[in-house]
């Protein structure tokens, strides 16, 4: 799918009333509160409607969101207007968006799974790039065995991510936390219901 192509395609998927994915964080990245500090800065990649970034920032951290789709970008804003946090929200196809270097406490990067394998390689690279030394890479997506559940993500299993992937793609971080589980997700619309799910934590050297 082209930039165009994707733009127009999120874009459809974003505009309604309610947010497709709901405006709580994912639970993965809640549960790593203890690694996050006010005062941090983060990257959420292919934030979408704003739900992980408006969550980083009601920690204290400052936060930059990025999406294809410019109806994310509007709700991003909305949401963070109403939780009374700021969010510096950029409209950013990941292919040719300036990626900061060195800049960033924590990226945080969940369930960006449209990305086939060539794009997925390149994302994870300006995710590593990004990363301050001592930095923090927060990720989670589905495995394989979700195409059989259904309940969310791509229908191309090569956009999935097994641990042998993500330990390959991250050798040169420190793997802090790498997990395979299957588990209940309840995330608006798009994502709900049994899920086979993988997480990383990952640092920077």
């Amino acid at each position: 799918m082209d930039s165009v192509a994707a733009r127009d395609f999120w874009n459809s998927r974003y505009d309604r009333q309610d947010y497709l994915f709901g405006e709580t964080p994912n639970a993965f990245l809640a549960g790593q509160i203890a690694r996050l500090q006010p005062g941090m800065t983060a990257l959420a990649v292919a934030d979408g409607e704003g739900r992980n970034g408006v969550w980083l920032a009601e920690q204290g951290l400052t936060v930059t969101t990025t999406d294809i789709a410019p109806r994310a970008i509007e709700k991003a804003l909305a949401l963070a207007e109403r939780r009374g946090v700021t969010l510096d929200a950029q409209l950013a196809d990941l292919e040719t968006w300036a990626w900061p270097q060195d800049a960033f406490d924590v990226v945080v990067a969940v369930f960006i799974q449209f990305a086939p394998p060539p794009q997925r390689d390149r994302l994870f690279e300006r995710m590593k790039a990004a990363v301050k030394p001592g930095g923090l890479i927060l990720l989670q997506g589905y495995r394989p065995e979700q195409i059989a559940y259904g309940t969310g993500g791509p229908g191309q299993v090569e956009n999935l991510y097994t641990e042998a992937l993500l330990r390959d793609a991250f050798a040169d971080f420190d793997i802090l936390h790498l997990k395979s589980h299957d588990s209940d997700v309840s995330e608006g619309a798009g994502h709900s219901g049994r899920s086979a799910l993988i997480d990383l934590v990952a640092r920077r050297s």
